[in-house]
């Protein structure tokens, strides 16, 4: 008879975590609360217009296609996604307006002229960027660092021998002054710090490798959207014998002398011999793991930053706009101030709109476009969100009329909003947090949560709340983590 795991979400890295263990020879079912899968990673339709609901930004596709190899299927049979041309446009209220070109060459080019900085500071940035990622990406991103044996090898010694290049001492802000005189083009380096909801000002300057992964390995749009992701892959699982079982809540991780038993749903046990946990690692203490001592410093480290998103139905098409758009705050340390200490927004947020109708074409109505818009929001405290979300619709609103130089309040056709309060209701992410805990800390990346229980044998932790962190490249890697330390069925 085959070993049993129990994947409880099915948010991408619990996917992904399933298709690795089947591909083990276990036999595998996804257990799901909601009645779809994919977790953040799914989309809804109002009216007319699609949008996604979650993550926009895809990145490294390689880790996804990786997991249609492990079956020797062609991922295009599934799933299909282009490379953009153009990474992403940048706003200023005073008019400036600038478009990072996919290209390396052609970015160091434009922005040195754009920003009248030396060509040499901008390619010295890049390629520090690319040393942080090749001095640290086996040993911070594709192992546990919480093994003894990952810290016994050649990179290792390698990293710890470069710890100089790596910035730990220094924020990320203080790296991009270093490298630029212009505040702008700090401004937008700084910005990569919100990819892992973290402030610029607190989190280490190692962070700076973020750009490498957009820059050198390319930002993408998947065929139907992002939510594309999770389906195709979803497919892939059912296919080769992955039970699903949605609309089930996992009640309990059931445990006996230290080792996993099984799993509870609506007062019955059903055994499993692994069990791993896709759910925000905090609420699964919570929840899920009531009997179990949590680990208070852990659970007890700052969140990330939340979101506040405007779902618009947009019946106009705006030339200037691309799939990915930033409207910036004139005050960013004011910004993060404010998302981190006071709790509450400032007066002038920046704004980030994602329009996949861009390269989707059944996304909105012809003439239409789909935005989705968001700004950085703090986590979920109990403020007062109905006026919060008020008071930033306008804010949001005349950043956006003073940047493209239009009445966008009048192209609005159709809205929804989701608020750090209804993010943690829907996905169970302690405080609305998008990435479980921040990285405002040089510890951070060795403070998250392990992807195994030391104290409960064959538990396995995936998603965003654990190591490596948020974010869609570093969910699957969660998985592929996971999937090396389960043994062979």
């Amino acid at each position: 008879m085959k070993m049993k795991v129990a994947v409880v979400g099915s948010g991408i890295a619990g996917i992904a975590s399933a298709l690795r263990l089947r591909a083990k020879g276990y036999h595998v079912e996804v257990f799901e609360q909601n009645n779809y899968t994919g977790g953040k990673l799914h989309s809804f339709r109002r009216g007319d217009y699609r949008f996604d609901y979650g993550p926009s930004l895809f990145t490294m596709p390689q880790l996804v296609d990786e997991l249609f190899g492990l079956y020797d299927m062609d991922p295009k049979s599934y799933f299909e996604y282009k490379r953009k041309s153009t990474i992403c446009n940048y706003f200023w209220e005073d008019g400036q307006q600038f478009q990072v070109n996919a290209d390396k060459s052609v970015f160091i080019k434009e922005a040195s002229k754009t920003f009248n900085e030396p060509e040499n500071n901008l390619s010295d940035y890049l390629k520090s960027t690319q040393t942080k990622y090749d001095l640290t990406s086996k040993l911070f991103l594709e192992k546990s660092l919480h093994k003894f044996s990952t810290y016994l090898s050649k990179g290792t010694l390698k990293a710890i021998l470069n710890l100089g290049k790596l910035h730990l001492d220094n924020s990320l802000n203080d790296v991009n002054e270093k490298y630029f005189e212009h505040p702008k083009l700090v401004q937008l380096f700084n910005r990569f710090a919100t990819y892992n909801g973290s402030s610029p000002y607190k989190t280490p300057g190692i962070m700076s490798m973020i750009p490498h992964l957009e820059m050198n390995y390319g930002a993408y749009i998947p065929k139907h959207g992002m939510h594309d992701i999770s389906q195709s892959l979803t497919k892939l699982a059912k296919d080769v014998g992955i039970v699903f079982k949605l609309n089930q809540k996992v009640d309990e991780i059931l445990y006996d002398d230290k080792k996993i038993r099984g799993i509870k749903i609506d007062q019955e046990e059903y055994n499993f011999d692994v069990v791993i946990c896709n759910m925000d690692v905090y609420s699964a203490y919570k929840s899920l793991l009531k009997k179990a001592t949590p680990p208070k410093k852990t659970l007890e480290q700052e969140r990330s930053s939340s979101a506040l998103i405007f779902y618009w139905g947009v019946n106009k098409k705006f030339k200037e706009l691309d799939l990915h758009n930033i409207l910036f705050t004139e005050d960013y340390k004011k910004e993060f101030d404010h998302l981190f200490n006071k709790k509450y927004f400032a007066d002038d947020p920046t704004v980030y709109i994602n329009i996949t109708s861009k390269e989707v074409d059944d996304d909105a109505p012809k003439g239409c476009e789909n935005w989705f818009v968001m700004v950085n929001a703090p986590t979920n405290c109990g403020q007062d969100w109905s006026a919060q979300t008020t008071y930033i619709r306008e804010k949001v609103i005349a950043k956006i009329n003073k940047c493209l130089g239009t009445k966008i309040e009048n192209h609005i056709e159709i809205e929804h909003v989701e608020t750090p309060e209804t993010i943690e209701s829907a996905t169970a992410s302690f405080q609305g947090s998008l990435y479980g805990t921040s990285s405002n800390d040089k510890f951070a990346a060795f403070l998250r949560h392990p992807n195994f229980s030391s104290k409960i044998k064959n538990l396995y932790f995936c998603g965003g709340s654990v190591h490596p962190g948020g974010g869609i490249p570093l969910c699957l890697l969660s998985a592929k983590i996971v999937s090396d330390l389960v043994p062979q069925a």
